[in-house]
């Protein structure tokens, strides 16, 4: 058959168009690594967080701490060692509703221990009693700047895209935050995917910078859960640096 027959040219436009109305996924594109199954992450770098918080907040005077001093650490060591026994393997691959509400619940614990620490260093930081002493200003507003980052942390490690183990499964495919590996390729591994120490650096950029940096919230529970953690570090760094002047003064 001829290339210039007119049935030959009409099927070929026809090849054309079937190529074009195909999806995408039938045409062999791939879904990116972040959207896909994989292994569970490990559980050492939060796990090393959370006792971090627990010990900041056993460092903390005891008239900024909820009484007794002891209790909300004890029921934050309490629930890890639940989830440990509920779940002993390494990695994070298995779910339930008792798992999911025990590890809420530790996030939860966390914040509240924070929230109110942070309440009453204000408190004190305004009516200028009970932190006497730049250094002891400083260790103090400190601790609880950076549990305020590891509390935050957690949240956002817990929700986005329904948590960890929903990430794994792969089971969501919007993301709650944009990453700018899961925007642009060639920057990152194939098989890039978010995990604790990305959602801390989150955390930490956003309590430091007072916005998002290189990476965006695109839900309204993220840029609720950002504007949050944003004005408290903004609130305990401005009343902080006016006290400390007023010491040095």
């Amino acid at each position: 058959m001829s290339e210039n027959d007119p049935m030959e040219l009409l099927h070929r436009r026809l090849h054309r168009i079937e190529a074009l109305l195909e999806p995408a996924a039938e045409q062999g594109e791939e879904r990116p690594a972040w959207r896909q199954p994989t292994e569970g992450e490990e559980r050492w770098a939060v796990t090393l967080a959370i006792l971090v918080a627990v010990g900041l907040q056993l460092a903390l005077p005891d008239r900024l701490t909820l009484d007794p001093h002891w209790l909300l650490p004890a029921l934050e060591i309490t629930l890890l060692l639940a989830l440990a026994a509920l779940h002993p393997h390494r990695r994070l691959d298995r779910t339930s509703y008792l798992l999911r509400g025990l590890s809420l619940s530790l996030a939860a614990s966390v914040s509240l221990a924070n929230a109110w620490s942070a309440v009453l260093l204000v408190r004190a930081l305004l009516r200028g009693t009970g932190l006497e002493g730049a250094l002891g200003l400083l260790s103090t507003a400190g601790a609880v700047w950076v549990t305020n980052v590891i509390a935050f942390a957690l949240w956002y490690w817990e929700w986005d895209r329904g948590g960890p183990v929903a990430r794994v499964q792969g089971t969501k495919d919007y993301a709650d935050f944009l990453f700018p590996q899961m925007g642009q390729a060639g920057v990152a591994p194939a098989d890039w995917k978010p995990y604790f120490g990305d959602y801390l650096y989150v955390a930490f950029t956003n309590a430091s910078a007072f916005s998002p940096t290189d990476t965006m919230p695109l839900t309204t529970w993220a840029k609720l859960l950002m504007m949050i953690q944003a004005a408290v570090s903004l609130i305990t760094v401005v009343l902080v640096v006016s006290r400390a002047v007023g010491i040095l003064q």
